[in-house]
């Protein structure tokens, strides 16, 4: 039996896209610097001149989704990591956005192949969303260190050798 495991540790030089909401964007780049302090961390260079990361700002995270799909499809990177908060407010639009956004993700990861991180914060309040993005811990870093783990762990599931045909 093969067990397949992600690590921490990447060989080569990996490229990495993330795709960041304006929208609520004092969560967004407070999430985009947790991402980039773990990614730094990683041995990835995530300096926007750079050459591991590109970076894709959308107007809220609604857009994330197609953004994420577009550049997983191109084949450049060995993850995306998908960036931005959706904070409830007065009316049912929180419901449609999350929802939606959640959908759009996944849809991409199948369809292309490729890990994209789920990095909207889904918050009831500001605050809530404050302290995932830095006040208490930042879910950037996790949301990397993920990007990292998958990547990884795709990257040994294609260098497996195929199972015999019975």
């Amino acid at each position: 039996m093969t067990i397949f495991e992600g690590t921490f540790q990447l060989g080569g030089h990996p490229h990495f896209a993330i795709v960041i909401s304006r929208f609520n964007d004092l969560i967004s780049t407070k999430l985009l610097e947790g991402c980039q302090d773990c990614l730094r961390r990683h041995g990835i260079d995530p300096t926007p001149d750079g050459p591991q990361v590109d970076y894709a700002w959308v107007p809220g995270s609604f857009e994330v989704p197609l953004v994420a799909g577009q550049l997983a499809a191109s084949g450049r990177y060995a993850a995306v990591i998908c960036l931005g908060a959706v904070i409830r407010g007065q009316t049912p639009h929180f419901d449609y956005v999350a929802a939606e956004v959640t959908k759009g993700i996944a849809s991409a990861s199948m369809q292309t192949g490729v890990p994209i991180v789920y990095g909207i914060l889904t918050a009831d309040t500001m605050q809530q969303a404050l302290e995932r993005a830095g006040i208490k811990s930042n879910k950037g870093w996790d949301y990397a260190l993920n990007a990292i783990e998958m990547a990884s762990l795709m990257e040994k599931l294609h260098q497996a050798k195929p199972l015999p045909k019975s």
